[in-house]
């Protein structure tokens, strides 16, 4: 890494956003359109070639025209090999099978957006790059998370998002990175509590799916939320995590927009649960991940290995894994031991 000073480095610098999914996508077309020379890796050869030739992600975000500035790779060493910032938009899941082996360059700052927790090893994005980079760069890690559907960024709907690293100067760095008209970034060193309410708003996500697929109404999802972001918070918390991150935008702001939000595709999964279907047939037919499936097997052990109580997570797991029928988990949810708030 260099040795140069933050405040001293350039305000523009070489980016590379490695997964072209619909949030990569978009937060590539947001750097693009504010100048910044943007790379995108794309594992899809069909999604590089729409982007250089169409100027459009027709597989990921449709109908959303591209920068001519955006350049589209399916080569992954050479998109990482000018890179002065990295992005990293792989899902959580396949973080470490797609940089294994690679040589990670000594970027200025690494930025990851992935939300989720490892199901092998139970470790946050943060913490597998933390494994993969290069020394220097291990303690500026910062995380982009809050409440952002991919096509409302790139249509220029206005949004607010924080960018959270151990070592502030590097979310400040991210934080004037992204910044924009209609692109405003916060600020914090609790990158443990935004990683959590970031992978776990997805769980909880798929929860406010199956209520709204057996006809729930809006007492049922508001119950819901308000005890899920106290579930998310005691996990938080025992993680490190700060107890007023979770009021904040990567803690209540995400876990409200994905669980009533149309474009939610964690809320989608609970929705067709709730309406009948299985986990497999609901999967087959989704062309992109909902990483709220595999967090809630992973947050399950989590939560289990820090003597965390996580009803909520613990429901959706049997419904999602054991088949536990979702009216019963409704059931089990509502006469639970009583207790105080």
């Amino acid at each position: 890494m260099s040795n140069q000073p933050l405040e001293d480095l350039p305000e523009v610098l070489p980016t590379t956003v490695v997964g072209a999914g619909a949030w990569g996508t978009a937060l590539a077309k947001l750097l693009a359109d504010k100048g910044v020379p943007t790379l995108l890796w794309a594992r899809e050869s069909e999604v590089v070639s729409s982007i250089e030739l169409k100027r459009e992600n027709t597989m990921f975000l449709p109908g959303v025209r591209l920068p001519e500035a955006l350049r589209a790779s399916g080569s992954l060493d050479e998109a990482l090999a000018s890179a002065a910032v990295v992005v990293n938009a792989v899902p959580t899941q396949f973080i470490r099978s797609v940089y294994a082996g690679r040589r990670l360059p000594e970027a200025h700052i690494m930025v990851t957006v992935s939300k989720g927790i490892e199901v092998d090893t139970l470790a946050l994005p943060a913490g597998i790059l933390r494994e993969l980079l290069p020394g220097p760069l291990t303690d500026g890690i910062v995380a982009l998370s809050g409440p952002s559907f991919a096509r409302e960024v790139a249509v220029g709907h206005p949004t607010a998002v924080v960018a959270a690293s151990s070592e502030p100067r590097q979310a400040e760095r991210a934080q004037r990175l992204f910044s924009g008209e209609r692109f405003r970034v916060y600020s914090t060193d609790d990158l443990v509590g935004v990683e959590v309410g970031g992978a776990m708003k997805n769980v909880i996500a798929i929860a406010a799916g199956i209520c709204d697929g057996l006809r729930f109404g809006h007492n049922t999802i508001t119950a819901l939320i308000t005890r899920g972001l106290a579930e998310i918070a005691r996990l938080g918390v025992a993680l490190g995590g700060a107890p007023l991150t979770f009021a904040g935008l990567s803690g209540m702001g995400d876990l409200v927009l994905t669980c009533t939000g149309g474009l939610s595709r964690n809320r989608f999964v609970g929705q067709e649960i709730g309406k009948g279907k299985t986990m497999a047939q609901v999967l087959e037919g989704m062309d992109q991940v909902a990483e709220g499936v595999r967090t809630t097997a992973a947050a399950r052990q989590l939560a289990r290995r820090a003597g965390v109580d996580m009803p909520i997570t613990e429901q959706v797991y049997l419904t999602l894994y054991e088949d536990k029928d979702p009216m019963q988990v409704v059931q089990d949810l509502m006469t639970r031991r009583l207790k105080e708030e």
